[in-house]
């Protein structure tokens, strides 16, 4: 029973993430940019959610983030080539997406660790509008 169910999780979650970027339709590079950039957007995500300024319901939601990404069990498994990371991007991108429009531009500029190109990449991942 605990592989049929594990197999049916993975797939579920890869049936999810397949709907996910057929309804998000990342253009061009977003998704590798999104790949590209987590290192840094972990970092922002990890100075918001300990910033007191901001809304508790925003890094409560950071938190929530920041716990999943730090398990060891992934809805999709890190070992499936391509998908195994994927997830974790577009998870993040949303979560960030979220954060950003709520937060404000300027939460993100101040606590921002990356380049300038970085930052314009959450812009574009946040779909936000004007310059970073």
């Amino acid at each position: 029973r605990i592989p049929i169910a594990v197999t049916l999780a993975g797939l579920a979650a890869w049936v999810v993430l397949r709907l996910f970027l057929a309804r998000a339709r990342p253009k061009g590079s977003l998704l590798q940019e999104a790949v590209r950039i987590l290192p840094d957007a972990l970092r922002l995500l990890h100075r918001l959610a300990t910033d007191r300024a901001l809304p508790r319901g925003i890094r409560v939601r950071l938190w929530l983030l920041l716990a999943y990404l730090a398990m060891p069990v992934d809805l999709v498994p890190d070992f499936i080539p391509i998908v195994g990371h994927a997830d974790d991007a577009i998870l993040v991108g949303v979560v960030l997406r979220s954060v950003v429009r709520r937060a404000g531009p300027d939460a993100v500029r101040r606590h921002w660790p990356g380049t300038a190109e970085g930052l314009a990449a959450v812009w574009r991942i946040a779909g936000l509008r004007g310059l970073p």
